[in-house]
């Protein structure tokens, strides 16, 4: 069953580099007494999200956090030294918390894994991007096959 409004986010854990080098984040660090923008993008460097999911976060990044927003986070399918690099090349800096699930344990946990053997990108995590607030998730935006709407910056900007 997929995560919807008004759920508990369900506990697991993140990679993110730091400058210690790679560092777990559980979601209670990430979740607890904050405002957290989570978004997934089903790979790294892959067009849709490279071109503008990523960017269209970045952009907009001081609008969200005047709209009280703690937090912008980041998560893919992909290994920590990947999101690691990808959050470079996209100028990142320290607007977004790059948060590896490498195994897509977090993806299955929230119900929105999705199966892209046929892209030979094996088990990824859909696209979507929800709220969440003192751990509980308040909009759930979840993209349907092939689109990019919902999930987009300006478009989870304006629920806030």
């Amino acid at each position: 069953m997929s995560i919807k409004v008004g759920d508990k986010m369900p506990a697991g854990t993140f990679t993110h580099m730091t400058k210690d080098g790679p560092q777990k984040i559980s979601t209670e660090q990430l979740f607890a007494g904050k405002k957290v923008v989570l978004f997934s993008v089903p790979g790294a460097f892959t067009p849709t999200c490279d071109a503008k999911q990523l960017p269209g976060f970045v952009e907009l990044a001081d609008k969200f956090k005047a709209k009280g927003v703690d937090t912008l986070a980041c998560t893919a399918v992909n290994d920590v030294f990947v999101m690691n690099a990808w959050g470079k090349h996209g100028n990142v800096g320290d607007k977004i918390l790059m948060l590896a699930d490498g195994n897509a344990e977090y993806a299955k946990a929230l119900g929105l894994e999705l199966d892209a053997s046929g892209f030979g990108m094996g088990t990824r995590g859909q696209r979507f991007a929800l709220v969440v607030k003192d751990g509980v998730a308040t909009h759930v935006n979840v993209e349907a096959a092939g689109e990019f709407k919902v999930s987009a910056a300006a478009s989870v900007l304006a629920q806030l």
